[in-house]
């Protein structure tokens, strides 16, 4: 057990990623979306942007959320008109996921102004590549281990 908590990974991620957390709430205020919610749509935004037509289930697992609450926050992106969820008809269960042109203009939007925002909080970094090195293993690891089993 370390002696004091700022010799704790775990207790210092907790602080840097809630600071972080603040920064990027304060960032996308103004385009009235909430963290969650631009990372949907960001991710909505991406897949389709590369061809894809995603259901809930591949926007959860590419954004790494909770496949309910990932459902009712995409429900409050289409009642915003920035997407649109069809009933697939392969799968009348599932509904596909497309972006609206409104939704399309705002995630770029937002992706611009988060990045400019994460610029900005880690500017202090001297080696940037070596921090995405580090965090890559630890965010693959979470990826995998939320994956319901077959």
């Amino acid at each position: 057990m370390p002696a004091d908590p700022d010799d704790s990974p775990g207790f210092l991620l907790w602080h840097v990623t809630l600071r972080w957390q603040r920064d990027i709430a304060a960032a996308l205020a103004p385009l009235n979306l909430t963290h969650v919610q631009f990372v949907l749509l960001a991710t909505t935004w991406w897949l389709n942007s590369q061809g894809g037509s995603p259901n809930q289930l591949s926007v959860a697992t590419q954004a790494g959320t909770d496949v309910k609450m990932t459902s009712q926050v995409l429900r409050k992106l289409e009642a915003k008109a920035l997407i649109r969820r069809e009933i697939d008809p392969a799968d009348t269960r599932a509904r596909k996921l497309r972006v609206t042109d409104r939704g399309a203009e705002l995630a770029q939007q937002a992706i611009a102004i988060v990045e400019t925002a994460d610029a900005a909080f880690f500017h202090t970094i001297p080696d940037p590549a070596a921090l995405l090195a580090m965090l890559r293993p630890l965010a693959a690891a979470g990826r995998t281990s939320h994956r319901p089993a077959r």
